[in-house]
């Protein structure tokens, strides 16, 4: 199968890397992938001491039931494959892939 590309204004091929998944172990949830992310893929999650996810509140200001929070991909089917994430993720928790057509 071919792989998804664009061709930009200047007649180079571009080709799309859209984000698979985060590595939660290497993630520190700085916000930095989330405020560049102009398509609002990314949630922040939070990690029980058991290990299990935790869905976070607009207002949760208790971090104290957390473990740790991570960035989790929430909505995969929004990304534009800008790769603006995981340019700016400090820690390269970011795994991407071109789309095939």
């Amino acid at each position: 199968m071919a792989l998804f590309t664009v061709t930009l204004p200047g007649g180079e091929i571009w080709t799309p890397q859209f984000v698979n998944s985060i590595d939660a172990d290497k993630c520190i949830a700085c916000g930095r992938c989330f405020k560049v992310c102009a398509q609002a893929v990314l949630r922040l999650i939070g990690i029980d001491e058991d290990g299990e996810t935790v869905e976070l509140d607009d207002d949760d200001d208790d971090d104290d039931e957390y473990e740790k929070k991570v960035m989790t991909v929430g909505h995969a089917e929004r990304c534009s494959g800008c790769q603006a994430c995981a340019m700016i993720c400090p820690k390269k928790c970011y795994s991407l892939s071109a789309a095939e057509v």
